[in-house]
């Protein structure tokens, strides 16, 4: 019996394990995100992809506010050129995350996206820092 769900029928399991594999190479989730952030060096750049008044009314801690369409040569010369950054927007329904991430990559940068962004972190549990974003980020936005 064909449905929705079986008429296209399933990957093979190797061809599964390649296509989900791959995925980890572009993408973290919440979860990883806010145990790395709790060490002393995580080894990536969050940044918080949305607009100013959205990161103010709440943000990932350590995250800072980039909008993607900020995202230029210029100011991404602030980090070494191997800075791995770790990007994110309101959530699921948000593909903000997915245009600072071909931008970044446009620039030659390392990048991954981190699932589910706001709404995933809240999701989780975790809680979300509010204000204005850190000075460093403010001198980015000048140059």
């Amino acid at each position: 019996m064909s449905n929705a769900v079986t008429h296209v029928p399933a990957a093979s399991p190797e061809v599964a394990f390649e296509h989900f594999s791959r995925e980890f190479e572009f993408e973290t989730d919440c979860w990883d995100t806010h145990e790395t952030l709790m060490l002393d060096e995580p080894g990536f750049v969050l940044l918080d992809v949305r607009g100013p008044a959205l990161y103010e009314r709440g943000h990932v801690p350590g995250a800072l506010n980039l909008p993607h369409g900020k995202i230029i040569r210029r100011r991404m010369e602030t980090w070494p050129k191997e800075t791995l950054f770790v990007v994110y927007c309101a959530g699921p329904h948000c593909n903000g995350a997915a245009k600072a991430a071909r931008r970044l990559a446009e620039l030659g940068r390392p990048v991954k996206l981190m699932a589910g962004g706001i709404t995933g972190w809240l999701d989780e549990g975790f809680a979300l820092a509010e204000g204005a974003e850190p000075s460093s980020v403010r001198e980015l936005e000048a140059a």
